[in-house]
Formats: C-alpha cells, sequence, structure tokens
C-alpha cells in the first residue's frame, strides 16, 4: 500500500466505519460516512473533466465539508488549494490564477465574492457552493445535491509521488504554494504522531489494523483544531495527523475564537487534543476557565492529553498558568509550511524558556556566509530544517532557490527564522529575518520584545515593528492592548520593558488600543500595527 492520505483514510474507514470521524456541532459523520460522501464528491469532479494533479480550491470555514472535499479531492489524486477566508475579490482570484484551479469550494456567506469574480477565472469549471444561509449563486452547484447526484468513484492505485501543496500566509509578499511529496509528507506525519499516541510506527498497510486494535483497546483520538483549517497548525496538526491514527476532527461553530466554547466543546467530545496557535489562543482559553470558576462552574478536563500550537510565540507564563488546570503535555513546536525545526514539551515537572526549542534531529543554524553556528558562541545564524522538504515554491523557481538549499549535498530549507545555539544543543528562536528592525547599527527581533511586553501583568497582547526614523535609521516602536480597567501607560509598561531587555530594544513609543488585530490563526498583523503606529505619530 502506497503511503497516501487517501489510500490510508480508505482503509481505516473499512475497519472503523462506525465510528466518528467528522464533528461539527450537530452534524455528525461516521469514518464511513466520511469515506463515502467524500468518494461522491470525487466522482463529480471526474466527470466534470478533472484529472490526476488538477487542483481545487478551499474557500471554506472549518466544517465538515472542508476536510470532505480535501478528501475528496485527494482521491482522484487532485491538489487541494488552502484559500483564506478572509481574501477579497482580487486576492481570491490571485490564488485562483496562481495555483491553475479548476474547482472552488465556498460556503453562500463567500459568494458575493465568488459571484465579482467568475467571468475573470475561464480555468475554474466547478463552482460548489456549501449552504450556510443563502440562495445559490447563479453558475455555482449545490454541495449536497453533488453529493446525492452521484455515485461513489471506485478506488484507485495512487502514487507516492502525487503533489501536496499549501499555501503560506503571505507574510512576506503574495501567498506562494509549498510543495511537498505526499509519500514524504505522509511518513514524517507518521513519524510524529504515531509514536507519541503509543502506537509505534506501523507500515502504510498496517495502520488500519493498529487503528482497529487501538479502538478495541479504548485508545481515544478526538482532535480539535481550535485554529483554522485553512492554515497548516489547524490543517496538518488538527486534523490530518489524527486522522492518520483514526482520529475523530470537532471543528468549532464559532466563526471567531471563543474560548468558552472549546471547553464545553472537548467536555462534550471526549476530546484528547486541542490545538491552538500560541498565547493568541492560550489567554482566552485561560480567561475562559477563570470565568467558569466565578460562576462557580468547571470543565471536565481530563480527557485532555495534549495542547498542541505552532506558529507563534507560547510564553512560559501562559503554559504555566494553564497547567494549574490540568496535567497535560504541552507541545510547541517550532516550524512553518516550509519546514519543522524544533519542539518544546512543557509539562507540570518540566517547564522551559520561552522560545527555547530542542533542535530537530536534521536541523541546522547556518550563518549568513554558510557556516554552521558552534553552539555557545552567542553567534545568531538562520534556521535549516532539513528531513522532509519541500519540492519548491509552486510557479517561482527564484523564491524556491532562495528558500531550499543544499548545504554540504544536503537539502535545507530556510524559512526565514533566525536563533542562538545554546551550549546544550537547544535553540533560542529570535524571529522573522523578514521582521528584524535595524535601529542604530543593532538587530531587534519584534517577537523578542513582544514577549518582554507582554509579561508586563496588565498586558494582553503586543506587536512591534520597526518606524522610519533620522537619528536611528529605524526605530523601535509597538502597540499594546491592556486589562479592562488598567491604568498603566505608554511610560509604565517602557519602565517594565526595562528591567528585562537591554535599552536598544524597549519600544520608544507604545501605543495603547483596544484590541491588537491578529489573522485568524493568531499570527501577528505588522502591516496593521505599522499603520496604528505611524498614524498616532503624524
Amino acid at each position: 500500500m502506497e503511503k497516501h492520505y487517501a489510500t490510508i483514510w480508505e482503509s481505516i474507514a473499512d475497519v472503523i466505519g462506525d465510528r466518528d470521524a467528522l464533528v461539527h456541532g450537530e452534524n455528525r459523520k461516521t469514518w464511513s460516512e466520511y469515506d463515502e460522501r467524500a468518494a461522491r464528491l470525487a466522482q463529480a469532479m471526474s466527470e466534470a473533466g478533472l484529472k490526476p494533479g488538477a487542483k481545487v480550491g478551499l474557500y471554506v470555514y472549518n466544517s465538515n465539508e472542508y476536510l470532505e472535499a480535501q478528501y475528496a479531492t485527494m482521491k482522484f489524486r487532485g491538489v487541494p488549494i488552502n484559500i483564506n477566508y478572509r481574501y477579497l475579490d482580487d486576492e481570491l482570484l490571485y490564488l485562483l490564477e496562481n495555483s491553475d484551479a479548476e474547482a472552488l469550494f465556498f460556503h453562500s456567506s463567500l459568494s458575493d465574492r465568488v459571484a465579482r469574480i467568475m467571468d475573470r477565472a475561464p480555468k475554474v469549471r466547478l463552482w460548489i457552493q456549501i449552504d450556510d444561509g443563502g440562495p445559490l449563486l447563479p453558475g455555482a452547484v449545490e454541495y449536497e445535491e453533488l453529493v446525492r447526484a452521484h455515485s461513489p468513484a471506485a478506488r484507485i492505485k495512487r502514487s507516492e509521488e502525487d503533489l501536496y501543496m499549501l499555501y503560506t500566509g503571505g507574510t512576506t509578499g503574495m501567498p506562494k504554494g509549498v510543495m511537498y511529496d505526499t509519500g514524504a509528507m505522509v511518513q514524517f506525519f507518521m513519524s510524529l504522531g504515531f509514536p507519541i499516541l503509543g502506537l509505534g510506527l506501523p507500515e502504510p498497510q498496517d495502520v488500519a489494523k493498529t487503528v482497529k486494535s487501538a479502538c478495541e483497546e479504548g485508545v481515544n483520538i478526538a482532535s480539535i483544531p481550535g485554529c483554522p483549517l485553512m492554515h497548516g497548525t489547524g490543517m496538518w496538526l488538527g486534523a490530518m495527523m489524527p486522522s492518520l491514527a483514526g482520529g475523530k476532527i470537532v471543528t468549532l461553530t464559532n466563526r471567531s475564537f471563543d474560548g468558552e466554547e472549546l471547553w464545553k466543546t472537548a467536555e462534550r467530545e471526549g476530546a484528547s487534543q486541542l490545538v491552538i496557535v500560541g498565547d493568541a489562543f492560550a489567554k482566552p482559553m485561560l480567561l475562559a476557565l477563570e470565568a467558569a470558576r466565578e460562576r462557580g462552574e468547571s470543565y471536565d478536563l481530563s480527557k485532555i492529553r495534549f495542547l498542541i500550537s505552532s506558529g507563534v510565540m507560547w510564553t512560559t507564563e501562559v503554559k504555566e498558568a494553564l497547567l494549574e488546570w490540568n496535567d497535560w503535555m504541552l507541545i510547541d513546536a517550532m516550524g512553518s509550511t516550509e519546514g519543522s525545526m524544533g519542539t518544546q514539551i512543557t509539562t507540570r515537572g518540566n517547564l522551559g524558556e520561552t522560545a527555547r526549542f530542542s533542535k530537530g534531529e536534521h536541523t541546522k543554524v547556518f550563518t549568513e556566509d554558510g557556516r554552521e553556528v558552534e553552539p555557545g558562541s552567542g553567534e545568531s545564524g538562520m534556521v535549516a530544517a532539513g528531513g522532509t522538504v519541500p519540492l519548491g515554491y509552486y510557479k517561482d523557481e527564484a523564491k524556491s532557490a532562495a528558500t531550499f538549499k543544499t548545504i554540504g549535498g544536503i537539502r535545507y530549507s530556510f524559512p526565514g527564522d533566525w536563533a542562538i545555539v545554546e551550549a546544550d544543543g537547544t535553540l533560542t528562536l529570535l524571529g522573522r529575518g523578514s521582521n528584524c528592525i535595524n535601529t542604530a547599527g543593532e538587530k531587534v527581533y519584534p517577537e523578542e520584545v513582544e514577549e518582554a511586553v507582554k509579561q508586563h501583568p496588565d498586558v494582553i497582547d503586543c506587536l512591534v515593528v520597526g518606524v522610519d526614523d533620522e537619528k536611528f535609521g529605524q526605530r523601535v516602536t509597538g502597540v499594546a492592548s491592556l486589562q479592562e480597567g488598567s491604568a498603566a501607560d505608554h511610560d509604565a509598561i517602557r519602565q517594565f520593558t526595562k528591567t528585562k531587555l537591554a535599552a536598544y530594544k524597549v519600544p520608544k513609543q507604545i501605543l495603547i488600543v483596544d484590541r491588537v488585530k491578529r489573522a485568524p490563526n493568531g499570527k501577528a498583523d505588522y502591516v496593521w500595527a505599522r499603520e496604528q503606529v505611524e498614524g498616532a505619530l503624524s
């Protein structure tokens, strides 16, 4: 049996067909239903003329339909394309054109944007609308009608070289499609997920047998991706990896993150793991726990084994606060769409430092002139992720060459992160080089400053940017939001930050705002932050 998501999921559906695979509110689908519905959609796309390798856009909120459409695409050896549901007309059109999409799944609530670009996207031959309120768009077909109208596609043999692609969020330019060999990616995910669940590392042909035995022994794998499926953290860690082990994927119905909904859903569904994005999600989760306690209520957290995060800083103070509520394992993954670089595992008896990670087996740190950074030298360098390295960026040879490089005969991915290698071999993450602020000849990484500011007891969130300055070249500035009723001001927060960082790193100005704006996946919106600061200074 080939290492392929669709092939492995089919084998799992054959042995645990009556168990839940997908849950979204009251909408529940068993593994048999999941497999059959995806097969019907695959047949519909094949009859519309889509061939192996065809790209299929997913302009969809978290839902069962998102995962069904992705599975259906993989069944006929197509390539699912994640599209940010916040994108407006031109951004949506760019993704469709750049990816060469031939079909698009979209929610009714997004149909106004779709309607305005349909005539400008001639390559798209099938528009599939998922009903969440609103009339059917002319030229589109209704999702459930498509399922009803087609027989399940016959199962086929697939290739481990089938393309998998995930578009980055575009934080350093327009979004780019990161390409992987499906087989290598499946093997990597299995090697990460199966051992930590106590399932060993079975061969693909033995996965179904392993999953069936685990279910019979009472092993519970139920994952809630609290962050969007359209991003790698939610999809990879929250859905695809646990699905390879026969897990149940539970998506939240609220389209804005709600800590109370997460805990209620986790209790109801017996979740074994929650997937989030750093402090941006963890802090609201803590507030929800504290609010319940103040009401004299509590949540049953006993079945939750893992809290998993990637993509944004998850501070030690917040981890420690979470561990007061339950003895779970906190897994902080240092990685990006372009590669995995390290992890930090935190438990009650093992509290690490913020941004300090155990280096991945195939991870190196290199200086700009290609030297490997010596542990304990204090020298910073670019983090290079080895092992399972993407094929490159779709239709962008120049960016591929800049990001994916061969050093000493070994191919690495350079996602853009900078770090120091400590004497014990661990990595201290500094931040993204693209966000680095150069002030009076010194390099300042915004993430480090943000975490220092957020240690102030009244600060909820913070973003730091560099603005042009005649004297310093760039001036370190920030925006911060505070606890309700706080009397802290710019000066108080600056004085506090001076006790945590060298003086040149401390923001010269801190603008207090009602809410720090972030993307749905918790990642920083530095464009917005810079606009706020520049507007206040002008």
